[in-house]
């Protein structure tokens, strides 16, 4: 009996052949490497046999044509188009053919100058953003194989607003502030942040300057911030800033307390 490539639910497939089968996409499939369902494997090959004969109608249909003098002829055409206007009189008309043309090239070109230009500027902010954040997280002890994830995380809050890297919301469009509520956040505040919400991607031991449990902070070493929370730096005001501009800092500050 020949094998099944996929099975609607588990309990078709026969005890002995359970152990070849993996469940994927709410399907059973057979666990064999390159392997593909024959209906889409059919369907592929249908296409693939339509693509062919496109190319060969193609080929037929264009066979002993030089694309270089058609474009020859058709440059001929509008010279001798123009001259026979001009002639006429039509000064007018072949005026304001030629600034379409050169209009439709201007903006042909101009489309794509703007999509390297915007490519260019992706690509530059991709930079700087990494190249910040490294050097910050750096700073905070982060893993060397934290590298790309850390990165990874600043793109989707981070993008160069005048040259500069700008942390926004999720909405993509609110700008996201600093703990003192009125500055933007800097690289460096958002590497804080993720000492605490991502741990993880630092060494448990960084050193000066590294995250603690000081006794008045939420952080330890130089930069620390205080936390308004605890009863020996208790601070109503800084309370009520931090659950207006950070409301999870100031949860994970309170449960610290």
């Amino acid at each position: 009996m020949p094998l099944k490539f996929k099975h609607a639910a588990k309990a078709e497939i026969p005890a002995e052949q359970a152990s070849l089968y993996v469940e994927r996409d709410g399907a059973w499939h057979l666990d064999v490497e390159g392997g593909v369902e024959k209906t889409k494997f059919e369907e592929l090959r249908g296409a693939h046999g339509e693509l062919l004969q496109q190319v060969k109608d193609y080929e037929q249909r264009f066979a002993g044509i030089n694309p270089d003098e058609v474009r020859q002829l058709m440059t001929e055409k509008q010279r001798l188009e123009e001259e026979r206007q001009l002639k006429a009189g039509e000064v007018e008309q072949v005026i304001e053919k030629r600034i379409k043309t050169l209009k439709a090239d201007w903006d042909r070109e101009t489309t794509a100058l703007r999509g390297e230009r915007d490519a260019l500027n992706a690509r530059l902010a991709t930079i700087q953003i990494d190249h910040g954040v490294t050097a910050a997280a750096t700073k905070r002890g982060l893993r060397p194989t934290a590298l790309t994830d850390i990165t990874a995380r600043a793109r989707t809050v981070f993008r160069l607003v005048d040259g500069l890297p700008r942390a926004f919301e999720a909405d993509g469009e609110t700008l996201r502030y600093g703990r003192d509520g009125v500055t933007p956040m800097t690289l460096d505040e958002w590497v804080e942040t993720q000492v605490s919400d991502a741990p993880h991607l630092f060494e448990s031991n960084t050193g000066g300057g590294a995250s603690g449990n000081g006794p008045g902070g939420a952080t330890g070493g130089k930069g620390a911030v205080k936390n308004p929370f605890r009863k020996e730096t208790w601070n109503l005001t800084e309370q009520m800033k931090l659950l207006k501009t950070d409301p999870q800092l100031a949860a994970r500050l309170k449960a610290a307390a």
